[in-house]
Parts: C-alpha cells; structure tokens; sequence
C-alpha cells in the first residue's frame, strides 16, 4: 500500500455508448499524466462469463446494469483512494468474457471512473467528488458506436443494428438516460473542448490544493 495524505478526487464520467465520454478522460489523462490521474475502465467490469458457452454469451443484454460485477469495481476504487494499487480486469469484447489479462492501476491524485453506468449505483456515487453526464444526440452515439464496433470488435452492421434496437436504446432511455439528475456537470453538446476545458481547470485547481497540502482527508 502506497502512504497517502489526502484523500484522492474521484470523478465519474457517465453517458450514453459513443456519447465521448473517453474523449473527455483521455483529455484529462492527457492533460496531468499517469502519475496524477488513474483511469478505471466500468466496460472492463463486465462479469466473468467463463460458466457460459459462447453462444450464449452472445446473447447477453450488455446494456443492463445486471452485467456488471459491481462488488468487485466499487472494491477497487475503495482501494484506489485508500492508496492501493488494483488488478483490473481487461473484457475482450471478441469472445464476450473477461480475458486471461489484468492491468495494475496505480493509486493517483486524481482518479477518472468512466462508464455507461458510472453514475448509476448509490455506493459508487458516495465516492465521487465530481460526477459528469456527457449527454451526445442519439443519432451521433449511434454511428460513433457502430464504427467503433465494426473496427474493434469485429461486429457486422446487422448485429449492431439489431442490438441497438433490442437492447441498447431502450437500456439507454430505463436507466442511463435518468443517471442525468445526478450530475454535477452536464455536458449538453458531447465531449466540446470548452466544456472538457472547464472540466481539466477544475483538475488542476484540484492538483494544485494537493500539491500545496491544502486538501486533506475527510
């Protein structure tokens, strides 16, 4: 366990598949360095499906709160703020399950939960200190993510198209589209560079009160 003398600033990046919200956390990874932000991935918290054939993994309802290993990631940000570097699961999106890989994420000042469902469940809420909510057209979250699922995860455009209309938009509407009210920011226009400006000033106002050992543990 690292020592640490302040309590980390964790943000939570929400929004809907392909609304940008990477956009806004590699900006901010970008902007301070890996020594001052560490990035929790929730599309690498999908549950082990190891029990289940591949076929039937297939068909799993991705875009549900359910499909998350939700102990095992509010765990890691437990232990991220309390100076611990984590093992993170790394989710291999071509065979539906949980890869043989683990990425060590290192305890930081600042600490990025980034995620469909980041603002969805109550515990994981209480350990933020900033919650956004990039909220993109439809239109533009839907050909963001097919082209992103054709060129990384080796998906046709019928198996996109047909999951959109199963499960995606209407998981989007039950229950992603409502983690709105819990923001603290609201980005109306996707991941605009004024707005992610806004967002890296607070991050390195945030730094600079660590640094000068002006923020100290609750």
């Amino acid at each position: 366990m690292n020592e640490i003398s302040f309590q980390p600033f964790v943000i939570g990046v929400a929004g809907g598949s392909g609304s940008g919200k990477s956009t806004v956390s590699q900006q901010v990874l970008a902007s301070f360095g890996a020594d001052m932000v560490s990035v929790v991935m929730q599309d690498d918290y999908y549950r082990d499906q190891s029990d289940l054939a591949p076929d039937v993994r297939r068909r799993q309802n991705y875009d549900h709160p359910d499909a998350f290993d939700w102990p095992l990631l509010i765990q890691h940000v437990q232990a991220l703020r309390n100076g611990e570097t984590i093992a993170m699961p790394v989710y291999d999106f071509t065979i539906d399950n949980r890869s043989d890989r683990t990425i060590a994420v290192k305890p930081a000042p600042v600490i990025v939960i980034e995620g469909l469902f980041a603002l969805y469940d109550a515990d994981l809420r209480d350990l933020m200190s900033l919650k956004i909510f990039v909220d993109t057209a439809s239109d533009v979250r839907f050909i963001r993510r097919m082209q992103r699922d054709i060129a990384e995860r080796g998906r046709t455009v019928e198996s996109i198209v047909g999951q959109y209309l199963e499960t995606v938009r209407p998981m989007h509407k039950q229950f992603i589209e409502p983690t709105k009210r819990h923001a603290d920011v609201i980005l109306p226009h996707g991941a605009n560079m004024p707005a992610v400006d806004v967002i890296t000033t607070k991050v390195a106002s945030v730094i600079g009160q660590l640094q000068r050992g002006q923020l100290q543990p609750p």
